[in-house]
């Protein structure tokens, strides 16, 4: 569907001029028609006369609304009527809401108050956005009106969300029953709502100043849906972009780096107690069924096999490296995995951000950006693959197979659970800590969607 980002920029540009935070009613009604996202049919009146022209123009029942831009929360102020049924309603309901608001704000600027086709009947749900730190911006969908508020049943996806994202959020929540029709009612236009998350994702993703949406309630029903309120929060100075690769290259990646074929140990050794060779150990006694190559250039064989300089000299694909270096040589090191075109690093060594190495730590950000390694790490235990009886870390090597992948921001914590589930017997497929520091979280953020197809 065309879109008009002029007019959306013309807008925000506006709102820009003025010092606002927040779009009003009609300005974020004038965004939804941009991006082709139904709303009712509306006015702006600034008398009770011009109100109910407009009021008879669409039909009766109408609502009103107050065009403020200091009040957000219009119910709260007494700034919202409905079902007025007669011009004589909505003049006398003009005059009710206008003097509401200036009881709730008397600095609040009264711009008018927006006349609006009364819609409802079928399902109410929420459709909006948030825009997070670590994922950026996410668009959301659950149950609409109060009981968002009560149930908090919300799923989200990372904007832009495709139609197969936004179809697989309507199956995401626990009332995803209620959407298809029960006790003989019937079931909402998952294509309308569908279209709407997509829409939403979509003029999120293309503005990112536009920091928070809510459309809600939206009315869905078996033959569409519309969107009664629009609230938009701006941040007028929102942060750069995230980098966000390409979501069939994180699966691709991703699925080479949890399945390897071949794993790589940068710092591999011969020396007991070393980092290097508990990685070894555990990469050997622990049934690893794909090739190790280990890499020390100051070793020509390390546990029976054949030792390399580096990376680049090992004749064979390389699906993953771990690192058992120190932090000032992880850098260089990490180039050659780039160069070798190695798509993940899963990097051990601490004395990055969480040591006050902040900048070290960009470092090698940028490098895994400009080669495409994705990066787990650093300061982290490492990671297992149970099914491929791989244990790429210093620690025990686990011998109980099962479904359940865990991933853990906390070193610590992973272990104490790891530990726990080996005394139960418990199995998992993979386990995996993301880094161990709160101050190195930004370093590796791998997509809900990736993970949960790898």
């Amino acid at each position: 569907m065309a879109v008009n980002k002029k007019e959306v920029r013309r807008i925000l540009d506006q709102v820009k001029v003025e010092g606002r935070a927040a779009l009003t009613a009609p300005e974020g009604k004038a965004l939804c028609d941009a991006y082709g996202i139904p709303v009712p049919r509306e006015g702006v009146a600034t008398t009770p006369a011009q109100a109910a022209k407009l009021a008879a123009a669409m039909r009766f029942p109408v609502v009103l609304k107050i065009v403020s831009p200091q009040i957000l929360h219009k119910t709260e102020a007494g700034g919202v009527l409905v079902g007025l049924r007669t011009a004589a309603e909505v003049r006398k309901g003009f005059a009710t809401i206008v003097a509401n608001a200036k009881k709730y704000d008397r600095k609040a600027q009264i711009l008018g108050v927006q006349v609006q086709q009364m819609v409802g009947g079928g399902q109410e749900v929420i459709i909006g956005a948030v825009t997070d730190l670590s994922f950026g911006k996410l668009v959301a969908f659950g149950l609409g009106g109060v009981l968002v508020e009560v149930m908090k049943d919300v799923t989200f996806r990372l904007a832009p969300a495709t139609k197969e994202d936004a179809l697989s959020m309507l199956d995401g929540i626990a009332a995803a029953e209620i959407l298809k029709g029960v006790r003989g009612g019937k079931g909402v236009n998952r294509a309308a709502l569908a279209g709407m998350i997509t829409g939403v994702s979509r003029l999120i993703a293309d503005f990112p100043e536009i920091s928070e949406m809510d459309l809600n309630p939206v009315f869905a029903t078996d033959k569409g849906a519309i969107a009664a309120d629009v609230r938009i929060v701006l941040d007028l100075d929102p942060p750069a972009p995230r980098y966000r690769p390409k979501h069939e290259d994180i699966v691709r990646d991703m699925n080479r780096i949890m399945k390897p074929a071949a794993v790589a140990v940068i710092g591999a050794s011969d020396e007991t107690g070393k980092i290097g060779n508990s990685v070894m150990k555990n990469l050997i006694n622990g049934g690893y069924e794909g090739k190790i190559y280990p890499i020390n250039p100051g070793a020509a064989e390390i546990m029976g096999r054949k030792a390399y300089k580096s990376v680049k000299d090992v004749p064979d694909t390389i699906d993953v490296a771990v690192f058992a270096i120190p932090a000032k040589f992880v850098a260089a090191a990490l180039v050659e995995c780039g160069e070798k075109k190695i798509p993940g690093a899963i990097l051990i060594p601490s004395g990055f951000a969480e040591t006050g190495n902040v900048e070290g730590q960009k470092e090698i950000q940028e490098i895994g950006r400009k080669y495409g390694v994705r990066l787990m790490g650093p300061n982290i235990y490492g990671f297992y693959y149970t099914w491929k009886n791989l244990c790429a870390t210093f620690c025990t090597a686990y011998d109980f197979k099962g479904h359940a992948a865990l991933s853990s921001q906390s070193g610590g914590i992973g272990m104490a659970i790891i530990g726990f589930s080996r005394s139960a017997k418990m199995g998992v497929s993979s386990t995996k800590t993301i880094c161990s520091r709160s101050s190195s979280r930004t370093t590796t953020r791998t997509s809900s969607r990736s993970t949960a197809r790898t």
